[in-house]
């Protein structure tokens, strides 16, 4: 563990990094659906979303989950730190607490009418490949991170738990939201325990019974024990049109817009799907 604290950026870096072109590879080599939008224009504007959101969390949230966590083991603060709890059952149970945190948050952002302008800026995209994990509004990935503080600085979280959550959050939103096509026995036994592409694309799809469902990033079990987990979508995936119907299906949006498109109103025009 005070591996992971002292190496702590070289760690998270290198994974997303690394798993960001395997799967960026994989794309090619076994695509789950047709590309809607061009490779280059597509990962131009996520990954400018993503350079925006760096910059605004450094200005806006400067010690970020992990100084937080820190923090709490100095100062004693925190349901674990308090009580003093077995390192390894504060890990593992923190790890799961976070986890379960980040669909309730998922599901608040689809449920509360003033986050789901923040939140559908994500679901504009007319194709998911793996770029799309890191098209998030500026200001929802503030809030996200705000309250994960919170909650790290309540629990106690251990410091290495944070790091290993972040990475792993990072990796698999980018494996789920990849275009990718997994062998179907891998597939199959994969879902009954991680959030896969194929679970995942349900939630993208225009379908609003589907866009509210599989709320997961990484762990399945919560959409079902809650009674959210969607198994297999109305249309097979290289029929699936994903996206909404207020931003339309016929280009994406530009950067801009994007970033403006909480604040905008946007007629939906009924074409019959």
């Amino acid at each position: 563990m005070n591996f992971l604290i002292e190496n702590e950026q070289t760690i998270r870096l290198s994974a997303f990094l690394g798993l960001l072109v395997v799967f960026a590879c994989a794309e090619f080599i076994a695509p789950l659906a047709k590309r809607q939008v061009s490779r280059p224009y597509q990962w131009f504007t996520n990954i400018s979303i993503v350079i925006i959101d760096t910059l605004a969390m450094r200005i806006v949230v400067p010690m970020l989950a992990v100084g937080v966590a820190l923090y709490a083991e100095e100062q004693n603060i925190g349901l674990f730190n308090m009580i003093n709890a077995d390192v390894w059952v504060s890990f593992t149970l923190s790890l799961l607490l976070l986890d379960v945190l980040i669909y309730g948050q998922h599901v608040m952002m689809h449920k509360v009418p003033i986050l789901w302008r923040l939140h559908r800026m994500h679901h504009s995209e007319l194709g998911l490949d793996v770029t799309s994990a890191l098209r998030f509004h500026p200001f929802e990935i503030i809030i996200s991170m705000l309250i994960k503080m919170g909650f790290v600085l309540l629990i106690g979280v251990p410091v290495a738990a944070v790091i290993v959550f972040e990475t792993l959050l990072n990796g698999l939103a980018l494996f789920n939201h990849s275009n990718l096509k997994l062998p179907r026995p891998l597939e199959r036994a994969l879902r009954t325990v991680i959030i896969t592409p194929e679970v995942h694309w349900i939630h993208h799809s225009e379908i609003n019974k589907e866009t509210n469902s599989n709320f997961g990033f990484n762990l399945c079990i919560w959409d079902k024990l809650f009674g959210t987990y969607v198994d297999k979508p109305t249309l097979d995936y290289p029929e699936m049109r994903q996206g909404l119907q207020e931003f339309g299906f016929k280009k994406p949006l530009s950067i801009i817009e994007l970033i403006i498109s909480p604040f905008k109103n946007y007629p939906v025009e009924k074409d019959g799907q």
